[in-house]
């Protein structure tokens, strides 16, 4: 039976040092904030938003929600994050998606400021993580990730994937670690970290013929493709270490991932659940972005 990587200690104990660093700002007279940006009723993002607004009163942080209907026009939405950029109270800017088809989300992250792409997901962050010029890679080196804001914040839930992985003392170098979802969010960021520590990745998507074949290879599988069930036991190879970053809520108000917990953690030997794996400790990641963006501007 696998062993269960919980995130809450992880995330508890960056949460820790995060509400540290708050109390130490507000010796200057600082309150660090958070805006959070919701359009539509979509039940994993309403989750998530809970989840952070509790992560951000444990932590001192002060949170703005701006919440939008369906309608929204992009028009409304660039003014709002504009007003954000421009807001001396606010030093991060999260943008739950996602949101709807008519509107363009990548324009909607790009016209944040990179000061305040706390979620590492505009094209300066990404792009910088892309070139080996960001955070991760002198945290690869063994460096504190820092305050340097030039060099971009990076995503949290891929970076939050990295950092469990680490808590666990699970060997990323010379493996194999097959990540099923190619999205600028989570899957591709993470293959190119995956990479960074030194691991042979192969990038699985909708597309993918046999995924079955290549799944059975990894050592170390990670999921994010947002389709409850989707890896089975018969996907997984005797001792595979599986991370599953899927969070899917169903009819009937129950949250799940995208892996077949039950069955898959007889043969795993590592497996994250859902909820209380990955969730934790990329909200934990977001909370220490924001408050980096803060003491970047003492």
């Amino acid at each position: 039976m696998a062993i269960i990587m919980e995130g809450r200690t992880l995330a508890n104990k960056i949460k820790e040092r995060v509400k540290e660093d708050v109390l130490k700002i507000g010796e200057e007279g600082i309150k660090v904030g958070l805006s959070l940006l919701l359009v539509g009723e979509n039940p994993s993002s309403e989750q998530y938003l809970r989840a952070t607004l509790k992560a951000c009163n444990e932590t001192g942080i002060v949170p703005y929600e701006f919440r939008f209907s369906d309608n929204v026009s992009m028009n409304e939405l660039l003014n709002t994050v504009q007003a954000i950029n421009n807001d001396e109270r606010i030093h991060g800017l999260l943008v739950f998606f996602p949101i709807p088809r008519r509107l363009n989300s990548r324009k909607l992250v790009n016209s944040i400021i990179p000061e305040k792409d706390v979620d590492g997901l505009g094209s300066v962050a990404i792009g910088k993580f892309a070139a080996e010029e960001s955070t991760f890679q002198l945290y690869k080196e063994g460096f504190d990730p820092g305050l340097a804001k030039q060099f971009g914040f990076l995503p949290c839930t891929p970076f939050g994937v990295i950092r469990l992985l680490e808590h666990y003392n699970i060997p990323i170098e010379g493996r194999h670690a097959v990540v099923i979802g190619k999205s600028l969010a989570v899957g591709k960021p993470l293959s190119l970290m995956l990479l960074a520590k030194e691991a042979t990745v192969t990038v699985c998507h909708k597309k993918t013929y046999a995924l079955k074949d290549i799944t059975r290879q990894a050592d170390i599988l990670c999921v994010a493709a947002g389709r409850p069930g989707l890896v089975t036991e018969d996907m997984v190879k005797e001792g595979a270490v599986v991370v599953d970053i899927g969070i899917n809520v169903l009819p009937d108000g129950r949250v799940c991932g995208d892996v077949d917990f039950e069955n898959v953690a007889k043969k795993a030997s590592f497996i994250t659940p859902v909820p209380g794996g990955v969730g934790p400790v990329t909200i934990a990641m977001l909370l220490e972005n924001t408050v980096k963006s803060a003491m970047a501007r003492l």
